[in-house]
Parts: structure tokens; sequence; C-alpha cells
């Protein structure tokens, strides 16, 4: 995908995703004034989530790799007048531009932890720049359930290899996200535990969230005709595509969910 496509499915997604991510962030108990790093910023809204979560003496720092982001991210935050309380740096998250113990706390979602990326040296990274007692979280897509009624047509898509992705089919078990307490475990951090968010929605939808949810279907299983029989592939089409006159998110008992996983330990 294209920055430019990056960016406009972050924008597309974020009604889907920001009360999910308001939770999860309220659930990091980040301490009022501590500074600390969005590993994989992207656009900066999950940086804005923070800068709010660590109030007016707080400060975040934006980390990504592609200027073009980074430049939108800064807009982001322009806009919400918070320039003086988030920064952003160009920069790897596979080896981080920072001094060791620079920060209270790392913060990543949708970038640790995603193949094909070898998830420990990452874990290993963020908790070298956290000060010791600060807190390292990665955070990362973990279920969805978007057909309700459809649960076989669902299952078989979720079966295809981009419904397994970011995991790869071969891959030791230890890769997989929902494994991550045993990075954290591997990387030398103290109490991890994991917890997971639902992110919901249900009809009537606005044409924000049906902009969404169509962007989420596509996402979700992008090329997957050649794993699918004609009939599932038909009733696929019939279901997901926006044009169709029996698209699903039209139906007035949609109800859909998603989850996102948050994996968190301290530095010690």
């Amino acid at each position: 995908m294209s920055d430019m496509g990056y960016v406009q499915m972050a924008k597309v997604f974020n009604s889907l995703r920001e009360p999910m991510l308001r939770s999860a962030i309220q659930a990091l108990q980040l301490p009022s004034g501590s500074q600390g790093l969005d590993a994989g910023c992207g656009i900066g809204l999950q940086a804005l989530l923070l800068a709010e979560s660590v109030g007016p003496a707080g400060h975040v720092t934006g980390l990504d790799l592609s200027p073009e982001v980074l430049a939108h991210a800064r807009d982001t935050v322009s806009e919400a007048g918070l320039l003086e309380r988030v920064s952003f740096r160009e920069g790897d998250v596979c080896q981080l531009p920072f001094a060791d113990d620079t920060f209270d706390w790392a913060w990543s979602v949708d970038c640790v932890g995603y193949a094909p990326l070898e998830p420990l040296p990452l874990v290993k990274e963020l908790a070298r720049v956290v000060k010791t007692g600060g807190s390292v979280a990665i955070l990362a897509w973990s279920s969805e359930k978007l057909l309700p009624g459809h649960p076989v047509l669902e299952a078989r898509l979720r079966a295809t290899t981009a419904g397994i992705a970011p995991f790869i089919e071969g891959e030791k078990p230890e890769s997989h996200f929902l494994r991550a307490l045993g990075w954290f475990r591997d990387a030398g951090l103290a109490e991890p535990t994991a917890h997971t968010f639902v992110g919901d929605s249900h009809a009537p939808l606005t044409d924000d969230l049906r902009s969404a949810f169509t962007a989420l279907f596509d996402m979700r299983w992008p090329g997957v005709e050649s794993e699918l029989s004609q009939e599932d592939w038909a009733e696929y089409q019939r279901l997901c595509l926006p044009e169709s006159p029996d698209s699903i998110l039209g139906h007035p008992d949609y109800y859909a969910f998603f989850t996102y996983s948050k994996i968190q330990g301290m530095v010690r």
C-alpha cells in the first residue's frame, strides 16, 4: 500500500477504532505529566489520545518510518492545537533513534508484533528506551465477527491466507501475536499481562461507519476468490460489495464487533 493509500485508510478506519483505542489507553493508566513513545505512530491519531491521557504537562513522541505519513501526523496535531505536547521523529522501530532510558513508557499499535519482522528484538528495543519501572505495551487486531448470520462463510474467509494475516501459514506458533506474553518474558519485562478490548457497531450505520466496514472487508479478505468455492465467492460479493442491493451493511439488524489485544509489561 502506498503512503497516500495508508493515510486515507487510517482516516476511514478511525470511526471504528477510536472508541476502542480510547479504552485501551485508559487501561494503561499513564502517569500524568509522563513522557512516552508512540512507535509506528502513523498519522498521529493515537498520539492525540495519548497526549490527552498524560495531560498538559506530559509529552508524546511519535515515530514512523515514512516522512509523508509524518507530515500528515504533524497536520493532525497542529489542527488539534497540541504541537507543544506532541512531536514526531522519523525512524525505524527496529533501531529506535533514542538513548536508553529516554521515556516513561512506550506504546505501539498495529506495528510491533506484525510479520514479517521478528517480534522479540522489537520488544527488547522498546524496553531499551524506557526507564526502569516504566511500561511497554503493544496492541494488534485479534479477532472479528463481521458477517452476522453467515458463520460458515465467515469461517471460510478467516481460514484463507488473507484471513489469517499477519500470521503466515507454516510459521511457528510462538510467532503469533496472541503468544506475545512469551515475547515479553523473553525480553526481560516483568509482570506481563494481556487484555482484549472490543469495538462494536450496529444498525443503523452512519455513512462513515458504512465506509469503514466496506474498507474493512477489503482489508481483511483481499484476493480470496481463488481460495473460495464459486458459491462462497458469489455469496461474499452479494453480502460485502457496497453496490450490492443485498449488502449486509444495509440490514436493519446488522451488528458486528472486532477486538484488539494489548500485551503490557514493566521494565526492570
